[in-house]
């Protein structure tokens, strides 16, 4: 099974691979133009503060007695986060820890050598020379070498002299004194507010839209056909509100029409069927004996047929009457009691839990018929292995009203088919068992009507449970 990702996340995402793009083109673009590549870009404000450093330092030898010099590098290592070495033009260690320098360091810091200065007759200093910095790494050992050339004046000779301070960093990017990762997380940070700013009232917007289209065609699927897209957009996401808008309405009168057309046709039919069982009535009592057993034949026919119109009928005027359906009050135990003294025979166990008190808001025939085919029903396939047990129960608002049987049950496949006009389980195939296969689909509709929902399923171990789930009837 996919995973299933959000248009939102997928936006998101997308607008942030856009300022990822879009930062990887002005990388190239200022490595093209100015012969920069990133790591310089990222790596010079560490550049500075190694060449601030090198000057400070620079400007403090002279005052500082040789053999402190040690001292005075050790003093710097708190702030830069890694141990600092001095060496003359010829690579020979002057100050700072021990340390032996790989050939490449010291080939960097044999190279420098700055003019030859002549001492000032006047007493001052020479002017000052260039503070040079470079940046090696090393592979064994794993190391980046800062190289700062530095002058330093010597008072008692009135000269300068080039040496080169060394700096051994680990890692550069984990080194807050030559990389700090403060600006460049308030800048990530600015690019995410801002995206956020520019994006999210149109993920925001898309993502109700598509909410409400989802929802709207759910509950079109679902058969309420009066749902209808309360969106007003000028976009494309509108112009799919109102297709499926005059969809809804289109479909609505589709179905309209054909439960008319049921109803007028079994209405129809009613007439003609009774009077061929009036006919029929006539001729029974005029036949032969040996004409007897045909006309019964006949009219076992006939009235399986008037029972199939019936139901129907029924059917019929419960769909078109659901949007006006008026609900009242009704107690359920009164209700379960009128069911149980028609359906439940000398022979039916049925065992009732049942609170007075309880009243739910329905269609009084409604409930009462719907009640009548599940219990017929339960009676009917499963009487003969166990009690029939009824209940109701108040929760969140709605009252459950279940009928549990310990028949045999409903294939699992077939949970979902049996709500359906005309599906009969194979169990039910037979006409003298069976029925027509609308008496659940009445139930359905009769207290869908009501404003409720009907479900089924199988017990453990055995047996079958339908559920009807009603409002309460608020006192």
């Amino acid at each position: 099974m996919k995973a299933r990702v959000s248009i939102s996340v997928k936006i998101l995402l997308l607008s942030f691979l856009n300022v990822f793009l879009l930062l990887l083109t002005f990388a190239v673009f200022v490595h093209i133009q100015y012969r920069l590549d990133l790591g310089s870009l990222l790596l010079s404000p560490g550049r500075d503060r190694v060449l601030a450093l090198s000057r400070l330092i620079a400007l403090q030898l002279p005052e500082t007695d040789r053999k402190d010099w040690d001292r005075l590098l050790a003093g710097y290592t708190s702030t830069t986060h890694a141990p600092a070495t001095l060496f003359d033009t010829e690579g020979t260690q002057l100050a700072g820890p021990s340390v032996t320098l790989p050939q490449d360091v010291l080939a960097e810091v044999r190279r420098f050598h700055g003019p030859h200065v002549e001492p000032s007759g006047m007493g001052h200093p020479p002017p000052p020379l260039p503070f040079p910095v470079f940046l090696l790494r090393t592979s064994s050992p794993a190391r980046y070498w800062v190289v700062a050339h530095i002058p330093v004046f010597d008072r008692s000779a009135m000269s300068r002299n080039e040496m080169t301070l060394v700096w051994t960093f680990p890692s550069l990017w984990t080194n807050s004194f030559f990389f700090d990762y403060t600006p460049w997380l308030a800048a990530a940070l600015v690019v995410i507010l801002v995206s956020a700013a520019c994006w999210l009232p149109l993920v925001r917007g898309l993502t109700y839209c598509i909410s409400q289209l989802t929802a709207a065609t759910s509950a079109i699927a679902e058969g309420k056909l009066e749902t209808r897209v309360s969106l007003r957009r000028r976009d494309e996401l509108g112009q799919l509100s109102e297709s499926v808008n005059r969809m809804a309405e289109h479909l609505s009168g589709f179905v309209h029409g054909q439960r008319r057309f049921l109803s007028d046709v079994a209405h129809e039919l009613c007439s003609p069927i009774a009077r061929i069982q009036v006919s029929l009535g006539i001729l029974d009592q005029r036949a032969q004996d040996n004409q007897k057993k045909y006309v019964e034949g006949v009219q076992e026919e006939v009235e399986h047929m008037s029972g199939l119109v019936n139901e129907l009928l029924l059917f019929s005027r419960a769909q078109l009457s659901q949007s006006t359906t008026p609900l009242t009050r009704v107690n359920v135990a009164e209700t379960v009691r009128r069911v149980l003294d028609r359906e439940a025979g000398e022979g039916a166990h049925v065992e009732t839990h049942l609170d007075e008190r309880t009243d739910v808001l329905a269609h009084p025939e409604y409930l009462f018929r719907s009640l009548a085919n599940v219990v017929r029903n339960a009676i009917r396939y499963a009487g003969d292995f166990g009690p029939i047990v009824i209940s109701a129960q108040e929760k969140d608002g709605m009252v459950s009203i279940t009928v549990a049987d310990q028949g045999p049950g409903i294939p699992e496949a077939e949970l979902e088919s049996v709500l359906k006009p005309f599906y009969r389980p194979e169990l039910a195939r037979q006409r003298e068992t069976g029925g027509v296969g609308l008496g659940l689909a009445i139930v359905q509709t009769c207290i869908e009507a009501c404003g409720g929902t009907i479900h089924c399923r199988n017990r453990s171990p055995k047996g079958l449970e339908v559920e009807i789930k009603l409002p309460i009837a608020q006192p």
